[in-house]
């Protein structure tokens, strides 16, 4: 992945972790290329030798966020293909997402954050196709193909359901202070509303989770992919 500038420049990866810990602390707004360049340690000229502009860096930073997010399922499904079945699927996107302090800044309402995801329509088409919802809503026809969810409801039907069950449940775990008392291990509560909600009587056979973990892995490395492409594209050219 040779778009990551900062695997080849310390300068660059400084100026990441620094813009990083600039916005999550005061937001987009009041965020600039001086202040930044002065956490990180370099002169505000430097950040123009790698991002053209503020909002490139910011874009580039949510895109990195968000593919550490993709790296972690796809590792997780290509160690075992069962972690494409709904009951383990679901709280490993929901978990995995709540590690996302910029994603989880846009859902808690940073208007600026969100303009800024927003301003490219190709952009924020991939931005949508990354959240947990959209992951599922995408995988569950694959799932349908290869009898990981029940049949007997429409897939539409099915799709919205667990968008529901997946925004409550990731607000409720993402401020637990708030949440009813009484449950220790929420992703296992998760796990089971999920497995009652979706999937079949019959547990599917081996090959069939193999072929839904293998169709699943080709449309999550093509959001990969788009995602490096944001990457590069936000970054200064000639680096």
């Amino acid at each position: 992945m040779s778009q990551l500038i900062e695997r080849h420049s310390r300068k660059a990866a400084r100026i990441l972790d620094s813009a990083r810990e600039l916005v999550l602390d005061h937001g987009v707004r009041k965020v600039t290329v001086s202040e930044i360049a002065q956490a990180a340690g370099v002169g505000k000229g430097t950040v123009y030798l790698y991002w053209p502009a503020k909002e490139d860096l910011i874009l580039g930073l949510i895109a990195r966020e968000l593919l550490t997010f993709l790296d972690e399922i796809i590792a997780r499904i290509t160690a075992d293909s069962a972690t494409v079945l709904p009951r383990s699927l679901a709280p490993l996107l929901v978990r995995t997402g709540l590690q996302l302090p910029l994603a989880r800044r846009v859902q808690s309402g940073d208007a600026d954050l969100l303009r800024l995801l927003t301003q490219q329509t190709g952009d924020r088409e991939l931005f949508a196709r990354t959240t947990p919802s959209a992951l599922c809503e995408t995988g569950l026809p694959i799932y349908h193909r290869h009898g990981l969810i029940r049949r007997d409801r429409p897939l539409p039907d099915l799709t919205y359901a667990l968008h529901a069950v997946l925004t409550g449940f990731s607000t409720a775990m993402s401020a637990p202070a708030t949440a009813p008392l009484g449950v220790d291990d929420p992703e296992q509560v998760l796990a089971d509303t999920v497995a009652q909600l979706l999937e079949p009587p019959v547990s599917p056979a081996e090959p069939a989770v193999a072929a839904a973990a293998e169709e699943t892995l080709v449309v999550l490395r093509q959001i990969q992919e788009a995602l490096l492409g944001l990457i590069e594209r936000s970054q200064t050219l000639n680096q």
